[in-house]
């Protein structure tokens, strides 16, 4: 690359600072000029590396993200330029890290508030080492159909106006960011467009001046007219002046210096830079655009004309043949809309990737199944309403959400020994969290550890439905050589009855209106224990049973509901719920004997007392 030249179709840059807005806006202008290669080759981000995640086009790439400047450098040699977005604290020990990197040739300082004593110091170190700075406090530069700076020349619909997508003849500086992105809109309605832009920022001293970038602009024979933007306040552009008078400026120049009102202030006023502010009289716009238009330049009469004179300039190059006419693309790629923004303009839809008929949290507050959460409280909702709600969607009697609660009671332990407690122990006894040791547990339930619920409920149904008589049934389940789910049980029978069951069939004889479900199951024990004493009707089997009743006889569900309770497997929920409980119990009793009493879980049960 030419010396006179920062920036080509190659060019790529190492980007200070997770600048996710800024990158993608890079990439968005690559896209448009229809770029081989992504202009960002690496993110340095001093707290995290890893990939920054942007679209190239229609395409998603990952962008490597590195904690440090030598990493990147490293890994990315081929990258000439480095964005700095550091803050004005950080920007000065950044960029001299920069400077000091053999193939870094330009950095772009984007902060405000660099203290002037170090820009100072960074303008010389930058001069020494034959490398240009931009900045500080600029939104950079572009250069057309090639690169761009972060977010320099705006939208992608303003770079697209502004024809930025292929090169013009026009080289053009100024010191303010915000007016680079006017001037190249200024330029593009009244020539063929820039070739580079370059915003040197509002500071007093810029690491690169206005001559600086006219000079190689001036060398570079693809740019053939210029034009510059200059602002009251300093002295910069009167060497301008004397570039021109010396003959080191020799193509056309077109140039306003802005801040002319000035004058009609009584006192001294700083139009928002830090270096736009007239000390003199030889500072002010007046006296530079007087003295400018005095060695040659094309001064505007306001910068409400320097459109015109801009148009002038180019069509007299044109009419010389020093400018010929540019051939658009025949095609400019268009960026697709970011999904979001499309959303909001309301102009796609997309199916929902979730869809949830329980709840909904879009509201002030959020609602159980279109009940209120407030409402739950004022009602008095139970926990087995709240379970009944989200579960069934529907809001069961009384009666039935005490069982629901009864049967959360009922199973919540069964003691340490069976294998998801035991699991969830051992898990506690490794040192793992409540969350680990309570999965440990629960991935035990299945068909021989709670899942005997779903079974049961299955087989049960199927046999009243059929209308087996209960002989027939265990005669049916011999012949398929399956065990009758939800009967037996290792420790209690007839001659010593398991509570829990005895329980639950009282609470159903009284509250439920039907309970044929367990009459047959009861039918069945009795042929079962005929064979063998604890061959009895088990609280698993018990519930199953009693839930088939419980949702036939309260009138609240249909046949098609029930058949897809029990089909899908639902009723295993409230012994993984009911077992949650117990088995955190477990866990959390476990936290608290692990630093005194220890004992391998394979030991015999020790059971402690208070």
């Amino acid at each position: 690359m030419n010396t006179y030249e920062l920036f080509n179709e190659k060019t790529q840059a190492i980007v200070f600072g997770n600048q996710k807005k800024a990158i993608q806006r890079m990439l968005d202008f690559d896209y448009v000029c229809k770029r081989k290669t992504p202009s960002v080759a690496c993110v340095i981000n001093p707290n995290r590396a890893g990939y920054v995640k942007a679209f190239f086009g229609k395409k998603e790439i990952l962008i490597p993200m590195y904690k440090t400047l030598d990493e990147a450098v490293k890994k990315h040699s081929n990258a000439d330029v480095v964005i700095n977005f550091s803050s004005f604290r950080s920007a000065f020990p950044t960029t001299m890290s920069a400077l000091k990197k053999k193939g870094i040739r330009t950095i772009a300082i984007i902060a405000e508030g660099v203290p002037e004593r170090k820009e100072r110091i960074l303008a010389a170190e930058a001069k020494k080492l034959g490398k240009v700075i931009i900045g500080p406090a600029t939104v950079g530069g572009i250069a057309p159909g090639r690169f761009k700076i972060g977010n320099a020349a705006g939208t992608i619909e303003n770079i697209i106006g502004s024809k930025l997508y292929r090169p013009g003849s026009v080289g053009f500086v100024s010191k303010s960011g915000g007016m680079l992105n006017e001037m190249l809109n200024v330029i593009a309605r009244n020539s063929d467009g820039i070739y580079e832009g370059i915003a040197i920022g509002g500071d007093v001293y810029p690491g690169s001046t206005l001559l600086d970038h006219l000079l190689r602009f001036e060398a570079n024979p693809k740019i053939k007219m210029l034009v510059c933007l200059g602002e009251l306040g300093g002295l910069e552009e009167y060497k301008i002046v004397d570039a021109l008078k010396s003959g080191k400026i020799k193509k056309p120049l077109v140039m306003w210096v802005t801040g002319t009102c000035a004058k009609v202030f009584k006192t001294s006023v700083q139009f928002g830079h830090a270096g736009a502010k007239a000390s003199s009289e030889l500072e002010t716009a007046d006296a530079k655009n007087k003295a400018l238009k005095k060695a040659g330049a094309v001064v505007p009469n306001s910068f409400d004309d320097f459109g015109e004179k801009i148009a002038m300039v180019y069509n007299k190059l044109k009419k010389q043949g020093k400018i010929k006419e540019v051939k658009e693309p025949m095609e400019i790629p268009k960026v697709p809309m970011d999904y979001k923004k499309a959303i909001a303009q309301g102009l796609v839809r997309k199916p929902t990737n979730i869809v949830s008929s329980i709840s909904d949290d879009r509201g002030e507050e959020p609602t159980y199944y279109n009940v209120l959460m407030s409402d739950l409280f004022k009602k008095g909702y139970s926990i087995g309403d709240v379970i009944s709600l989200l579960w069934f969607k529907k809001k069961l009697p009384k009666y039935a959400s005490k069982f629901i609660e009864m049967t959360i009671m009922i199973t919540a332990d069964h003691g340490p020994a069976v294998s998801g407690a035991h699991n969830a122990i051992v898990a506690a006894r490794a040192g793992k969290d409540i969350t680990a040791a309570l999965s440990s547990g629960i991935l035990t339930i299945g068909p021989r550890f709670g899942g005997a619920l779903n079974d049961a409920a299955r087989y049960f149904k199927h046999a009243v439905d059929s209308r087996m008589t209960p002989r027939e049934f265990v005669d049916d389940m011999k012949a398929k050589g399956i065990y009758i789910p939800g009967i037996g049980h290792r420790i209690k029978s007839v001659k010593n009855p398991d509570k829990r069951v005895e329980i639950l069939k009282k609470y159903a004889r009284k509250h439920f209106k039907k309970t044929k479900y367990l009459d047959f199951a009861l039918k069945v024990e009795k042929i079962t224990t005929a064979k063998k004493g604890n061959l009895i009707l088990n609280v698993d089997g018990c519930l199953a049973v009693l839930f088939l009743d419980l949702f036939e006889s309260c009138g609240k569900f249909t046949k098609e509901e029930i058949n897809e309770i029990v089909n899908e497997g639902y009723l295993n929920a409230f012994f993984v719920l009911g077992r949650s409980i117990g088995m955190i119990g477990h866990i959390l009793d476990q936290y608290r004997l692990r630093q005194g009493l220890y004992r391998h879980p394979w030991d015999d049960i020790l059971y402690l007392k208070d």
